[in-house]
Order: C-alpha cells, then structure tokens, then sequence
C-alpha cells in the first residue's frame, strides 16, 4: 500500500481502541508479506532486523537509502499501512531528519518510529518538529511514534523512570508526535502511569515480564511490537538448520525442519 491518505487515516484509527494493534514487525518484502498473510493489520518494520538483513548492525549503521529501498520493496508486497523504524532519523541534525522522513513517506510509509536514545529530549522534539514537516511536504499525515528510551537505556534512576516516561512523552506530543513509545516498561502500574500521564496512543515492547495484551488494553496500551524478536527468531532458525544440515548433511531433517509445504511463488504473486 502506498502512502496514501487512506492508509494513513487507517493506520491511525487502529490505535484508537478498544483492542490493542498487535504488531508482528518485519524486515524485508518476503517477511512483511508472511506477516501480512498470517493476519497483520499493518506492518511495522524493525530497525535492528533490517540492518540485520542488509549485513550492518543496528544504531544508524545502516544508509538511510538502504531503508528507503526496503520500505519501497514492501509497499510493493503488501496492502495494509507500513510503518518504518527510523531508529533517531538516521541524523543528529533535524534538518536531514525531515528529509529522510520525506523519502520514507514517499517510498510508502504512513508510519515511524522516531527515538530519542540518549539524546537530550530538546533534540528529540526537534526531530520531531522536522519530522511532520517532512510528511506534510509529501502530503501525507504521518504517525509520529515517539520512542523514548527511558527504560530501555536506563536514562535515570528506576524510582524515576515513569516520571521521566511522563515528561518526555508530554514534551513529544507538542512537538507533533501521535504516539508514545516506552520500550522496557513492564509494570503494570507504570504501564497505567504512564498511559493516564501522556495523552496519546501507547506503545509498548514485547518483553519478558510484560502482561498479556487483554490486561495491556485495560492498563490503557494501545499498540504491542515485537520489535526484533520475530527477526531473531528466523536467524535462529536458519542459524540452528544450517548447523545441523553441515553436520550431518540429513536430508530428511532438513525437509523436517522447513515445516508444511508452502506456494511462496503463490503468496508473492496474490
């Protein structure tokens, strides 16, 4: 689907509830079309799985263009809205900011990720700012996802941490931002701090601890990202047949291993 202002006023009304968009993000044209098959109802990509793919480490190793071309190659694969990890804008300076979110919107993105790391939160909005003027340019309303990394990067003492979540968030939302993302929250009560504190879509990470998405939606998540993991999963599988193929060179287990038969000629001509 392009980016168009009908996927961008779909992806948007998905994170207005009740039920929370679940999404299973992926990493290449063959991934998000899986994805898609499997019942998605939009795809997100995830930044450390792209690198992955094209052979960089995640953290702004990967060329901006590389993105731009994997975003244009999904578009092209699926039909719902595509959001894409723009990790922290592939840039320190705002003004590339806006221009790599301008090329992302125009390859087919309605959607971003945008993160503050360990970047001050000023800096942060700024991109931002650049950001929804980057889309506008190209027409599109994009979701601003808001990443910030609180948590995740241990930015401040933990008894501080939803207070430090609440303030960037608050701060993210008047720079333009649609949605807060708080990647390592698990708690029930900072997730429902959090979700009351900030007055957009919350996201949060699939994480060990994290509870079940039928109690995220009533502590007030609207949006579940598995992130890596997915990505992970395929290389370890691919990592574990490999092995096992090289050692012992057993047909039978490999054919074993690949599972049901599946027309991928089929699903990449639908």
């Amino acid at each position: 689907m392009a980016a168009t202002v009908e996927a961008a006023s779909t992806f948007a009304q998905l994170h207005a509830g009740p039920d929370v968009l679940v999404l299973a993000n992926a990493w290449d044209a063959a991934s998000a079309r899986v994805v898609e098959k499997a019942g998605a109802k939009a795809i997100a990509t995830s930044s450390a799985a792209v690198a992955w793919a094209h052979g960089y480490a995640d953290g702004h190793d990967l060329p901006i263009s590389r993105l731009v071309v994997t975003i244009e190659e999904i578009a092209r694969a699926v039909r719902v809205p595509i959001s894409a990890d723009a990790e922290a804008g592939y840039a320190d300076d705002p003004v590339e900011v806006q221009e790599n979110i301008a090329a992302l919107v125009r390859a087919g993105a309605v959607g971003i990720n945008l993160e503050d790391g360990h970047d001050p939160s000023a800096l942060h909005c700024a991109k931002i700012a650049a950001a929804r003027e980057g889309a506008k340019g190209a027409g599109v309303a994009l979701f601003i996802n808001a990443r910030v990394d609180v948590f995740l990067k241990k930015l401040v003492p933990p008894e501080d941490a939803v207070e430090e979540a609440i303030k960037r968030g608050r701060a993210a939302k008047a720079a333009g931002a649609s949605g807060l993302f708080v990647p390592g929250a698990v708690k029930p009560d900072e997730i429902a701090a959090i979700a009351k504190g900030v007055d957009l879509p919350l996201n949060v990470l699939a994480f060990p601890g994290l509870p079940p998405v039928a109690e995220l939606a009533k502590l007030g998540v609207r949006r579940l990202s598995a992130g890596a993991l997915i990505g992970r999963v395929a290389l370890a599988a691919a990592r574990d047949a490999a092995q096992t193929f090289l050692a012992q060179g057993d047909s039978a287990a490999l054919f074993a291993a690949a599972g049901a038969s599946v027309d991928y000629n089929a699903l990449f001509k639908g």
